[in-house]
């Protein structure tokens, strides 16, 4: 049993975020596999008192720190750098600035000694020096700031549970996969990133950083005669997340929980290969297809039938896109697998796997609502018609972002299929009533006023505009690269950069005016101030 409160437990997590007992709720995730390795696990959500952190005592072993599944400035601020709390119209719960860090420093106060484990989105990428948007400089890794003894980047339950395993019988945390940590020394194996100093005083050399970032290396910075270094990631496997997603989750929340819409929600992959220069999700959960097996999923589904509060719809059925499932990789060859042509883009797995979910007893509609890549089952006409008639209902999200070939290039991103997917997709609905709903991004790096007129013109033709928003700047994402060194960091060629708040807010208006006013478009304050 996970306990959150009493004394003497292993482990103890602190989470900007609440704690859930659910397979969406990173503190949940990780302390579920931890207790299924049998160590004891208290939580302390949000603390904020001094009674807040010493309230569990001292774990035997060690905190584990998080911020959750955001970082917290990104949590905090709108694109224009206010306050999100100021916002009448957010639902955003407030966690301190720089969240890991704070937590550390209250730690650090109060349990001299103690050893400190941090992980989350928020710490997984500040591993390396990145540059932070909110202070509008090149910051260090967050493993110095927050003098944690270790990192762990990316889904950290393999690591997690090494770690806990080597602090528990005396051991060194050195060589643990998925993992950073502060070193006097490397050796050969580790490939050295230019240093902190470097990076920090040359926008070349930061690019030369982004372009060496990879989770499938061993990989170094030097900060003063100390490296932070990176143990490449782990294999993680599907029947690792078998494993992870049999667990006995309750899927029993809080009142006005955050996760209130994804309930019965199932995970059925992770990863993602659109690699969007945007996104952070590759230098996260990976740039390869992990899916899990669809009996596992099949059974987690069955399981979630018995739940008292079950009414028969399972949220949402997918991952980072929902109709990647199934396309693992077979080569490793280390490329793109969008490129790859050994890729399966048949969706043949996911068909199948929608067919048998609905089937299960006491299952009356399998929703997706992650959204999907739209020119991946273009590959597939079976599969749209497949999620038309059975797995939507009134509306399919999808992401074009923007219609500037200038902009999307830099986004990596490529509309081309846009029309034949929109005109398919309408086809095959003309009876039913179901539309389309988009998404789009304005002020990434390459857009302007010029550019912004482009994706103007082709939205004033759309219905049902779901959102937009302004780009921002996250760590250790490509385009927050551009964003900060004004060029490309693959050619070194220079890109027009809008920095300017005016300029931004003139754009962001110039999307209002066209939509803002329209019934179709449904979420406006989506987009940010």
């Amino acid at each position: 049993m996970i306990a959150k409160s009493g004394k003497d437990f292993d482990v103890i997590i602190i989470t900007a975020e609440y704690y859930e007992d659910h397979p969406y709720s990173p503190a949940g995730v990780i302390a579920k596999v931890l207790e299924a390795k049998g160590f004891s696990v208290g939580i302390i959500e949000k603390p904020e008192k001094k009674e807040d952190y010493t309230q569990l005592g001292r774990p035997k072993l060690c905190f584990c720190i998080t911020s959750g599944s955001i970082d917290s400035m990104l949590n905090n601020y709108t694109p224009l750098k206010r306050n999100r709390l100021d916002d009448k119209y957010s639902s955003v719960v407030k966690m301190p600035d720089r969240a890991v860090i704070f937590y550390c420093n209250k730690i650090k106060e109060n349990f001299k000694g103690v050893k400190i484990v941090i992980g989350g989105i928020e710490a997984s990428l500040r591993r390396f020096a990145h540059y932070d948007y909110w202070a509008n400089d090149v910051r260090r890794s967050i493993i110095l700031d927050s003098r944690a003894d270790i990192l762990v980047y990316g889904n950290g339950e393999k690591q997690i549970i090494e770690i806990a395993t080597r602090i528990k019988e005396g051991k060194d945390l050195r060589g643990i996969l998925g993992t950073c940590i502060l070193s006097k020394e490397i050796d050969s194996s580790f490939e050295k990133l230019p240093s902190f100093s470097e990076v920090k005083a040359d926008k070349v050399k930061f690019c030369k950083m982004q372009v060496a970032f990879s989770n499938n290396k061993n990989l170094a910075q030097e900060y003063n005669n100390n490296y932070v270094i990176q143990y490449k990631f782990p294999k993680y496997t599907p029947e690792d997340l078998d494993w992870i997603y049999s667990l006995d989750f309750s899927r029993n929340l809080r009142k006005n929980s955050l996760l209130t819409l994804a309930k019965f929600s199932v995970v059925t992959h992770r990863g993602c290969i659109g690699n969007c220069n945007f996104c952070s999700i590759s230098l996260h959960q990976g740039d390869k297809i992990i899916s899990r097996s669809e009996k596992s999923i099949i059974d987690e589904i069955t399981r979630i039938t018995k739940h008292p509060e079950f009414k028969g719809y399972i949220d949402d059925l997918g991952g980072p896109s929902a109709n990647m499932y199934g396309m693992d990789c077979v080569t490793n060859c280390g490329l793109s697998c969008m490129d790859c042509k050994k890729l399966d883009k048949s969706h043949s797995k996911i068909i199948s796997l929608l067919r048998k979910a609905r089937k299960v007893k006491g299952v009356k509609k399998v929703f997706i609502r992650s959204g999907i890549r739209y020119d991946l089952a273009m590959s597939s006409k079976e599969y749209i018609k497949e999620i038309s008639e059975n797995h939507i209902s009134g509306c399919l999200k999808i992401a074009p972002e923007h219609f500037s070939d200038k902009v999307l290039k830099l986004m990596n991103k490529d509309n081309f299929l846009f029309d034949k997917f929109m005109e398919y997709f309408k086809s095959i609905n003309k009876n039913t009533g179901q539309s389309l709903k988009y998404y789009f991004m304005i002020c990434h790096p390459g857009d302007d006023e010029v550019e912004i007129k482009i994706l103007l013109d082709r939205v004033g033709k759309l219905k049902n505009i779901e959102a937009f928003q302004i780009f921002t700047p996250t760590p250790m994402s490509v385009s927050s690269c551009m964003y900060y060194t004004g060029m490309n960091p693959f050619t070194m060629q220079p890109i027009k950069i809008v920095y300017d708040y005016h300029t931004k807010k003139k754009m962001k208006t110039m999307m209002l005016k066209l939509v803002g006013g329209r019934k179709d478009y449904v979420v406006k304050k989506k987009a940010g101030r």
